[in-house]
């Protein structure tokens, strides 16, 4: 079955970086597009980037466009978020996910049918 984890997240000042990384196995990764997503308390889960299939496309919620990167190794199977200039409102829990189907957007309204546990990221001012 599809598994998808995510590692990377911790506590880090205003202004400071993280790099999330989602490993992910039991499909061809390089089939699938990606995204990250992220919840605060109390509020809904939103999209924070996604990557086409191959890399060749991105999508970035523009609360995090110039600051946040996404890109993926197809072989290492691995998902990333490069996070510079991290503010206390991208405090959340972050989450991977991927694609149902084969060959997608890796878009904000793509359907993304596998998640991963989440990992905490905490930004203190």
């Amino acid at each position: 079955q599809v598994q998808l984890v995510e590692s990377g997240g911790g506590l880090v000042q205003a202004g400071g970086s993280l790099r999330l990384s989602c490993a992910a196995s039991g499909r061809t990764f390089s089939y699938y597009s990606m995204g990250w997503f992220r919840q605060a308390p109390g509020k809904e889960r939103e999209f924070v980037a996604g990557i086409r299939w191959n890399g060749g496309t991105t999508y970035y919620a523009d609360s995090v466009k110039g600051r946040f990167t996404i890109s993926r190794d197809n072989a290492k199977n691995t998902l990333y978020l490069q996070m510079n200039s991290l503010k206390p409102d991208d405090t959340a829990v972050y989450y991977c996910a991927m694609e149902g189907a084969r060959f997608g957007l890796g878009s904000p309204d793509s359907r993304y049918d596998y998640w991963g546990q989440g990992t905490q990221v905490t930004v203190s001012s």
